[in-house]
């Protein structure tokens, strides 16, 4: 009875080890997704706010509300990014060379990118009292080309964060360290 017990315990520890070893490699992958959005997005707002005072002559200073919506939608798409990660959906294509779940990957964090860009628009004019009409944001500009440039933007800007992603999980992340940083790869 006592070795059963034993036996119990030790089955548990394992399963929370395992469990603790889970959330930190989740919560490791959250952060970097994070940063990396988060910069992104906020050079993309900077650009935006310096290409704006360029050509409309603005000389008001730079707001800073902008780069708090970048914070908030880097914190919301680097948990969808992970969701996409562990969904595996630019891998169900099972093509050998790892350039298409990198670009499956990419295309579909530009497509959710857009949608909560979009979203983000909506639910603020509609907090300030807009119509839905009027609440649809304009992308660079507006009209079928801003959306589209954003959209290519982005895409384009995620290829690296997807690459290194999908390089990692196919070679693993010791070996991709050791690449990176030296050292043996174990």
């Amino acid at each position: 009875m006592s070795e059963r017990s034993t036996t119990a315990g030790q089955d548990r520890h394992a399963r929370l080890e395992k469990a603790k070893e889970v959330a930190v490699e989740q919560f490791r992958g959250y952060v970097a997704a994070f940063l990396y959005i988060w910069v992104l997005l906020g050079m993309f707002t900077l650009h935006e706010e310096i290409a704006l005072r360029t050509h409309g002559g603005a000389s008001a200073p730079i707001p800073f509300l902008p780069h708090g919506f970048a914070l908030v939608n880097a914190l919301v798409l680097g948990k969808v990014a992970l969701v996409v990660e562990d969904l595996r959906l630019g891998t169900r294509v099972k093509a050998q060379p790892l350039i298409y779940p990198i670009l499956i990957e990419a295309f579909i964090l530009a497509v959710l990118f857009m949608a909560m860009h979009v979203l983000e628009g909506v639910i603020g004019a509609l907090l300030h009292g807009r119509s839905l009409a009027a609440s649809v944001p304009s992308f660079s500009g507006g009209g079928l080309t801003g959306v589209l440039f954003s959209a290519i933007s982005f895409f384009v800007a995620m290829i690296p964060f997807c690459a290194f992603r999908q390089i990692t999980l196919a070679i693993g992340w010791p070996r991709m360290r050791a690449l990176l940083f030296g050292g043996a790869s174990t």
